[in-house]
């Protein structure tokens, strides 16, 4: 019996990586098990207006409209922003986090891990508590038959002319510069073997890992781990959070469907000249547009004009359908809400695993990409113009968004940690059948 299990599910970032254990957390209530969240304290009244039970998992880091620009800026780098957050923010508080994670896993029949919370494979190797891992998009993966679109290595867009075994050896050496020496002391410290780096095989389950993402957007590799498995997006809608603001909608009845210009919960505190150039390119286009600004402070100064509509958020399962296209981030979560929708998409990566989804939404046809350094009115209203008229971008949008929706990434997922419920349930009744045989 697999119900009624105590479940500890761990995350850290953005909204794109805290919606889907969210997602994960109600399926697992609708089965009867009792899902628990651990993750940053800025996330607390989130939780419990969704209803989720909630544990405080350090590093305690201000929300971003906290933070000062400069730390946003050394964050989204391009190039340093990884090692910025990874070294100056993760790594320094792993300790922490250990010890808020030891003692929420007390009576926990699960422990289920985000790529970068780092203590979570330490607790589990410490404790022996039934682990699976997860990732969210397929760069976590590092593969070389599908290398990755980093944003500090433009050459890597054509790694796959230099073949696996090349990008392979190219990656082996990547991830010894992956290591930190505090992260090795303290795991010295509780005793625990080396199982690579925390960043790359380190953050794995040896059990099961789901890839929480859909095969129309990566398929499994060979040199991915045996025990990886797609599940498909785990979707939250936000329940119980924001509804539709009554002048966008209003705005959405008044005229034809509108481009959606939008940079998430992490870009859009870097917006810079974002959304000033967007306006400049609905206007060449002469299109209506929805910009989502996340903040009043990216409000533009000057009026807008009545084909404009700036709102901070509005939820994407409403919005996205009603429009003709999106511009976006790459965010894995912003990615997969316009995958689903099926509407056509202009991805300008800022940094993270931003230029590979922008990478693999364009592999399936959906989508095009324009770097940020080139992100002006002109150039802007080009590429719409060619995903607004080329009528293959909405053809092929609408089958990827018809086909997600029928996809339920968040039951797959359980129907896979059930299983590893059931298993560690089964090893567990026979070793103690062992021990009676034994005692008899």
């Amino acid at each position: 019996m697999t119900t009624g299990k105590r479940i500890i599910l761990t995350t850290f970032g953005s909204y794109g990586d805290i919606h889907p254990y969210m997602g994960l957390a109600i399926e697992l209530q609708a089965r009867g098990h009792h899902p628990i969240i651990a993750t940053s304290e800025l996330y607390r009244e989130k939780m419990q207006l969704a209803g989720f039970d909630f544990v405080p998992l350090r590093p305690n880091i201000p929300p971003p409209q906290e933070q000062d620009a400069v730390t946003m800026e050394r964050v989204m780098n391009p190039k340093s922003g990884s090692g910025f957050l990874l070294n100056e923010m993760l790594f320094p508080f792993v300790r922490d986090g250990y010890e808020d994670l030891l003692q929420a896993v007390q009576g926990a029949d699960l422990l289920l891990t985000h790529p970068i919370t780092f203590a979570g494979p330490l607790v589990a190797q410490k404790t022996g508590i039934p682990w699976v891992s997860s990732v969210l998009a397929p760069v976590s993966f590092f593969s070389a038959y599908d290398p990755p679109v980093p944003p500090f290595w433009a050459w890597m867009r054509h790694a796959e002319l230099l073949g696996p075994r090349f990008v392979a050896a190219f990656f082996k050496q990547v991830k010894k510069v992956y290591n930190n020496k505090a992260y090795n002391e303290f795991r010295n410290e509780l005793g625990l073997p080396d199982r690579g780096s925390p960043v790359f095989e380190g953050q794995h389950s040896p059990t099961l890992i789901l890839a929480m993402f859909s095969k129309l957007f990566a398929q499994s590799q060979p040199d991915w781990p045996p025990q990886a498995r797609v599940t498909g997006f785990a979707f939250y809608d936000g329940r119980n959070e924001l509804e539709m603001p009554p002048e966008l909608s209003r705005f959405l009845d008044d005229g034809p469907p509108p481009i959606v210009f939008t940079l998430g919960s992490s870009a859009v505190w870097v917006a810079r000249d974002f959304y000033r150039e967007s306006i400049a390119a609905a206007n060449l286009l002469e299109r209506r547009a929805v910009l989502l600004i996340g903040d009043e402070r990216n409000r533009p100064g000057e009026a807008l004009p009545a084909t404009v509509m700036a709102v901070n958020y509005a939820p994407f399962e409403a919005l996205l359908p009603r429009a003709c296209a999106m511009v976006h981030h790459g965010g894995v979560g912003t990615t997969s809400q316009g995958l689903r929708a099926g509407v056509p998409t202009l991805i300008v990566p800022f940094a993270f695993d931003q230029p590979d989804n922008a990478a693999h939404a364009a592999r399936v046809g959906t989508s095009r990409t324009l770097p940020r350094g080139k992100y002006h009115a002109a150039r802007i209203a080009r590429e719409l113009s060619v995903l607004l008229t080329e009528p293959s971008y909405a053809q092929n949008a609408r089958d990827v968004g018809r086909q997600l929706r029928a996809e339920n990434g968040a039951a797959v997922a359980c129907d896979f940690i059930e299983a590893v419920l059931s298993d560690s349930a089964t090893r567990a009744d026979s070793r103690g059948e062992l021990l009676y045989a034994a005692g008899h």
